[in-house]
């Protein structure tokens, strides 16, 4: 970066900061071209999803990780989150459904944030809508939330089998406390062929009743509940595992904790979270005076 000239005045700052403007569109306009070009070259392969969940975290992970200065972190992640959902939209035209039960404004934010205002928004009154919404769309993604969303049941059985719709993302995916879009959510779209990312798989248990020692002897595992409901077949848990984790692994815990044949069912997938408050180097005495 050249040193800045002590003769420099609000004229030249802003003369710098146009070319630095027209730069940036330059680039985007250029983005849109390759896009053109992607989206011929998917097409002479016989097409492919447009939705690359691996590949987005790693891009995330890395505007986080080197990310430094005066502009806030959130400004830049919304205006890279919008320029990927965008150019995404571009590709294969997808309207995003919310399941707004728990009061809309904050899913429109997190929506908003997330994927900008050319993709449209269509709201639901429960996450069981929005994953029959997806399932009967041409591409669409659904978000539905982490914890709290089963009031209605035991909505994640709707995931259950190789034909319906799956998690592929959890949101937000740079963690940090004061997050302007932070409310938990998940990702749903129709099954990934490919570039889904699996350090975190999600399961769907149906168990007869409540384990006292299930938590634990999950946690063991590394596994979490993230929710539970009662509904006809008894219990459901919503869990998530380490990919490294399969289903025996967990059915085994189950039955230590005293269950009877759990039945276990993988229902999506997504990338670790990217914890930005960690990644930040500490300060050093020196640095601190």
């Amino acid at each position: 970066m050249p040193q800045p000239s002590c003769q420099e005045t609000l004229a030249d700052l802003r003369v710098e900061i146009d070319r630095i403007d027209a730069d940036l569109h330059k680039l985007l306009m250029e983005r849109g071209e390759i896009i053109h070009r992607l989206i011929e070259a998917k097409a002479r392969q016989g097409g492919g999803s447009a939705f690359r969940p691996g590949r987005e975290a790693d891009m995330m992970r890395t505007l986080a990780s080197r990310h430094e200065g005066l502009l806030p972190l959130d400004t830049v992640e919304s205006i890279w989150r919008i320029i990927i959902s965008t150019f995404t939209y571009v590709q294969a035209n997808y309207s995003v459904h919310a399941d707004i039960s728990a009061g809309d404004a904050a899913m429109r934010d997190c929506c908003r944030f997330h994927f900008g205002f050319t993709v449209p928004y269509v709201v639901h009154q429960g996450a069981s809508a929005v994953i029959d919404a997806v399932a009967k769309s041409n591409g669409d993604l659904g978000l539905a939330p982490v914890k709290g969303g089963a009031a209605s049941g035991p909505w994640w059985r709707g995931l259950i089998g190789p034909g319906a719709p799956k998690v592929i993302a959890r949101l937000p995916f740079v963690e940090r406390p004061d997050h302007p879009a932070g409310t938990p959510l998940f990702v749903i779209a129709q099954p990934l062929a490919e570039a889904a990312a699996r350090d975190v798989v999600v399961y769907s248990i149906a168990l007869e009743r409540w384990l006292d020692e299930g938590p634990t002897r999950l946690a063991a595992l590394g596994a979490e509940i993230l929710d539970s409901a009662a509904d006809g077949f008894g219990l459901s848990l919503m869990v998530a595992a380490s990919g490294a984790v399969g289903p025996e692994q967990l059915r085994e815990a189950l039955i230590q904790a005293g269950a009877v044949e759990p039945r276990i069912a993988e229902i999506g997938s997504h990338a670790a979270r990217f914890d930005f408050s960690s990644a930040q180097r500490p300060e050093t005495q020196d640095e601190a005076a």
